[in-house]
């Protein structure tokens, strides 16, 4: 992605003060310096700031009138929720949060962890209740010296039942050890088994390539990429890996994107030029803010719009590019944002041969937005970056900003992205991952070699459809699609 922007001081200004004759505003009264930021940020930035008439650029004749309009929300939360454009249906996304260093770690994948990865699944005969699966178990971490292995169930924490309201003051609170009560299940039943694993947390930066190997498929080296999340500080590993498949003379790629939510904008630019670049310089995707944003990039930077695909790493390392015509995608509704970026950005240059369950549909990237300073009472990029945050408060935003297009104007797809072979995850016969018999692995090297569906594909008719319930991580959203502010300097 092309962000070489100037300096935008004196380019781009949207000013909540009507005032003519003084660009500062009135100083502000104590206790409205917070909603103060949250609205000249939702104001700059946001998405579907069109759609809400408090986010108006003339909303306010007066400045008494706009303070007085921050003094009757009780908590910046509160206001930034009446922001939201139609919150849970338009927006399932944005959100707003107390600690801006949890949330950078949440968002540079560093949480405090048990190095347990799982689902969560509600109950078939009682809907109320949850139990989680055993995805996969983070390596260096306690849980990987336990006996938790993936596809392990457990119901309760700390000896207390997951429900639909419990589960996220259980699972990611800042105990320091959490201690898992195991269970059967049948299709039909969850059993307690008595048996507890209890398991100490540690701050875990997670590696998101989390299996790269050449499988030998009938003397076809087929390359097997598990990738968990779009993690800008891991593209140069993220080559190498690539580098080694290139090396290993693979002739087609499986990409198991199926537990990966998401993540930085320009990773998934790496990784569709990773696979296809032999379409280098081509539009990989496109952008589209809010009315005030957009006209102001058509207007002065219109190629930063533009995602294209690039020969080169951030760090101008060459991409070690496979340049392939077709990919197999592995998708649950854990694949989300990113994931989709790349999957939908690729549909219109390579075959893409899609197996699992829909993904999560987000089209939308979001930004980190920071209260800097601002002296002038006028907003643009350098007020929200995290050069000159206040010491004053640690709240940040994450709202959505655009929306990321395909070459072919594609996107929007808010019910998500349907496979072309459909395979349901089997909670009663999960597999190991990376391993030739995995269920959805198995079914795509089926694919590839000819073989047909055989009873891999029959086997999922017999499935129990169970509801998955889409969780945010640390009580923080993992999937997201991210733009950085220091790209837009």
């Amino acid at each position: 992605m092309k962000k070489t922007f100037l300096l935008l001081i004196g380019i781009l200004v949207l000013s909540y003060s009507c005032s003519d004759e003084d660009d500062d505003l009135t100083l502000l009264p104590a206790g409205v310096e917070i909603n103060d930021f949250v609205w000249r940020g939702m104001n700059f930035f946001y998405l579907y700031k069109d759609n809400v008439a408090n986010l108006a650029n003339d909303r306010f004749a007066t400045d008494e009138e706009y303070t007085a309009f921050l003094e009757g929300f009780d908590s910046p939360e509160e206001l930034f929720n009446s922001l939201l454009f139609q919150p849970g249906v338009e927006d399932e996304f944005s959100f707003i949060t107390d600690n801006r260093f949890e949330l950078e770690q949440v968002l540079d994948g560093t949480t405090l962890n048990s190095g347990v990865e799982f689902g969560l699944v509600r109950y078939p005969n009682d809907p109320n209740n949850v139990f989680g699966i055993v995805r996969y178990i983070l390596p260096n971490s306690d849980a990987a010296s336990s006996t938790l292995r993936r596809g392990d169930i457990f119901n309760t924490v700390d000896g207390t039942q997951l429900t639909d309201s419990n589960f996220g003051g259980l699972l990611f609170n800042s105990n320091s050890s959490i201690t898992y009560g195991l269970a059967n299940f049948d299709g039909n039943d969850v059993t307690p088994t008595g048996e507890e694993v209890t398991v100490a947390k540690a701050v875990i930066t997670e590696d998101p390539i989390f299996i790269s190997t050449t499988l030998d498929v009938g003397g076809q080296n087929v390359g097997y990429l598990m990738y968990n999340g779009f993690r800008a500080d891991f593209d140069e590993q993220l080559n190498n890996a690539f580098g080694d498949l290139r090396n290993n003379n693979v002739t087609d790629l499986i990409l198991d994107l199926r537990y990966n939510g998401g993540g930085s904008v320009l990773s998934a630019v790496t990784l569709g030029s990773l696979i296809a670049g032999q379409f280098s310089g081509e539009v990989f995707s496109t952008e589209r803010w809010n009315s005030d944003l957009q006209a102001f990039f058509e207007d002065n930077f219109p190629a930063n719009l533009v995602n294209n695909f690039r020969t080169t790493t951030r760090n101008g390392t060459p991409l070690n590019s496979l340049s392939l015509n077709r990919l197999y995608v592995l998708t649950t509704g854990s694949s989300a944002s990113a994931s989709e970026l790349v999957i939908n950005s690729l549909r219109p240059y390579i075959d893409i041969v899609q197996i699992g369950t829909p993904t999560r549909g987000k089209f939308q990237a979001s930004v980190t937005v920071l209260d800097s300073e601002n002296p002038d009472g006028r907003s643009d990029f350098d007020d929200f970056d995290d050069n000159g945050v206040t010491a004053t408060h640690n709240y940040a935003m994450q709202p959505l900003v655009l929306i990321e297009v395909n070459v072919n104007g594609e996107s929007e797809f808010a019910d998500g992205l349907d496979p072309d072979l459909e395979l349901r995850e089997d909670f009663t016969n999960f597999g190991i991952l990376g391993d030739v018999n995995e269920p959805l692995l198995a079914r795509a090297i089926q694919e590839i070699t000819g073989t047909g569906r055989s009873s891999i594909q029959a086997a999922d008719g017999s499935i129990l459809r169970l509801e998955e319930i889409q969780y945010k991580k640390g009580e923080m959203h993992k999937d997201d699609m991210i733009l950085n502010l220091k790209d837009f300097r």
